[in-house]
């Protein structure tokens, strides 16, 4: 499959069966925020690091899917922005056969199967296995099916949306209406997610703010800068002047809670 094939998030559903689900007019005031604050050759750099970390996550994923040691377990790891530094930890507490076999079995037929109850399942059994680390844990399946298959599935991280905090970067660029929280069970939160996801894709590559790179990169990329407006907007508030000048720019930023801050050969 190309890396950038057509999105294929669970089909949109308008919430109250019309009202719109994009805050557009707030999407847009993000895009003149971020726009300050980064340039055009720097949102290239980052779309094609993440392009980068998509085909080194489908090198070892696809190419070693029927061996993945603890060697080929810990490259996957370092590439995801919630585990890199845990990497060895994660692998010592699950075990090394365990995860890979969560891994496997969530990526399997990956391909044929882009939403619904399978995925749901899926998505809900890798949980189970990984229950003991409920911290690295939560942003795992989702980077390990987005950008294995990018062009097929989405991202969810704690910095999209955390159902705990009811934080995240999509309900600031989404309406009231869209209730992020309501579905039960990790993995039908997360066709919800995907469903959110869609919405802020098309709505963005026809207003612009989602075109920094082809498919969900672009997505991502916005949506990673969105978070970071806003959390610099709470430090401002919040925190004192010198802990605010120690929080990274804004590319910087993005790079790492998109896991390609550091990129290894």
């Amino acid at each position: 499959m190309p890396e950038h094939a057509a999105a294929t998030p669970p089909k949109p559903r308008r919430a109250g069966g019309g009202d719109p689900v994009v805050d557009t007019p707030s999407a847009q005031e993000f895009q003149r925020e971020i726009l300050d604050k980064i340039t055009v050759a720097e949102l290239q750099s980052i779309a094609d690091r993440l392009d980068r970390k998509s085909r080194a996550m489908r090198e070892v994923l696809l190419a070693t899917e029927d061996r993945l040691d603890a060697v080929a377990l810990r490259r996957v790891l370092r590439l995801i922005f919630a585990t890199r530094r845990r990497a060895d930890q994660v692998i010592d507490d699950v075990g090394a056969d365990r995860l890979a076999a969560a891994i496997v079995a969530l990526i399997s037929g990956a391909e044929d199967v882009a939403a619904g109850d399978q995925l749901a399942a899926r998505f809900d059994a890798f949980d189970a296995a990984l229950a003991g680390q409920p911290d690295a844990g939560f942003d795992l399946p989702g980077e390990l099916l987005h950008f294995t298959y990018p062009g097929q599935y989405w991202l969810w991280t704690r910095w999209l949306w955390d159902p705990r905090t009811r934080t995240g970067a999509l309900p600031l660029v989404t309406t009231d209406q869209v209730d992020l929280s309501g579905a039960e069970g990790r993995g039908a939160t997360y066709l919800t997610v995907g469903r959110a996801t869609a919405f802020v894709n098309e709505t963005g590559k026809a207003a612009g703010f989602t075109d920094a790179a082809p498919g969900l990169f672009g997505t991502d990329i916005f949506l990673a800068a969105v978070y970071g407006v806003y959390m610099y907007t709470v430090l401002r508030m919040r925190m004192t002047k010198e802990f605010n000048e120690l929080v990274p720019a804004l590319p910087d930023l993005i790079r790492r809670l998109l896991g390609i801050y550091y990129q290894e050969g």
